[in-house]
């Protein structure tokens, strides 16, 4: 009797151990991968979420050199709503390859109705090639 009881019990605990191994896997994940490029790896301004799509656009994006070989880039919002807004700004500074060399900080930008506001991004070195302007509605 005992017997029995205790094969009974060793073979509910060795269930529940494969049981919580199958559907709680551990170690590393492979990655996903997408066919095609994502918007911000290839486009210079991007809105990150709809109401940022809602109540911007660019109306016209400037990039010069520095003569210390730094980029410079400037870019005219446009406030498509009639209320001022309040959003967040920041610039992707990337290499040849579409690599980050550097990542601004957002910052908070205001625009007045129907306004027409020009921003500046400088990057910190010679390094930058290409760049993205992403826009966030400021939370």
């Amino acid at each position: 009797m005992k017997f029995k009881v205790l094969t009974a019990a060793l073979l509910a605990q060795g269930l529940a151990l494969l049981c919580g191994c199958a559907s709680h896997p551990h170690g590393a994940y492979a990655p996903q991968y997408v066919s095609e490029p994502t918007l911000e790896s290839s486009a210079k301004f991007v809105l990150l979420d709809p109401g940022a799509q809602k109540s911007v656009t660019c109306k016209e994006i400037q990039e010069t050199r520095l003569q210390d070989g730094r980029m410079q880039v400037a870019a005219n919002l446009m406030n498509l709503e009639n209320r001022r807004i309040q959003v967040q700004v920041n610039c992707v500074f990337k290499d040849a390859q579409g690599f980050t060399v550097e990542d601004t900080p957002f910052q908070n930008f205001f625009l007045d109705e129907n306004a027409l506001e020009g921003i500046k991004f400088v990057s910190a070195n010679d390094k930058a090639q290409r760049y993205t302007i992403r826009v966030r509605e400021a939370r």
